[in-house]
């Protein structure tokens, strides 16, 4: 599909104009908000861990198709794996799961990985200060 002159695959577009895990999360385990001053995208990601397995994700993205179709899909990638299987998924593993994006939008696949990452982060520092 053509939106100002990008063409965004379909799955992209279905991410974007329905987004599944928007919204803000309350009880989150770890939280992180990344954002680009070239393209004014802004991230912030939500997690919520159990046993060590991220049981529940959710974002508030302000920014371009690109940005909140990526968010979404990583919230549906990482849901049910374990911490460190989530911080294995790539800006690729992204762009792959949305049937590809234009290149000129693949900094907000990159984005999401550095939301998930500072996620996790957030996430095992505020559990080794409880351990504390």
């Amino acid at each position: 599909m053509l939106v100002i002159g990008l063409e965004y695959s379909k799955k992209v577009m279905e991410h974007f104009l329905h987004p599944k895990n928007a919204g803000e999360m309350k009880d989150y385990s770890g939280m992180a908000e990344v954002g680009n001053v070239i393209c004014g995208d802004v991230m912030r990601l939500y997690i919520k861990v159990r046993d060590g397995k991220i049981v529940d994700a959710s974002f508030l993205t302000f920014g371009c198709a690109a940005a909140i179709a990526t968010t979404d899909v990583l919230c549906d990638m990482i849901k049910g794996k374990t911490i460190e299987e989530a911080k294995k998924i790539t800006m690729q593993d992204i762009i792959k799961e949305l049937g590809g994006m234009p290149p000129i939008k693949h900094h907000c696949s990159s984005m999401a990985i550095e939301a998930l990452h500072k996620a996790i982060e957030n996430y095992e520092s505020s559990e080794s200060s409880s351990k504390a």
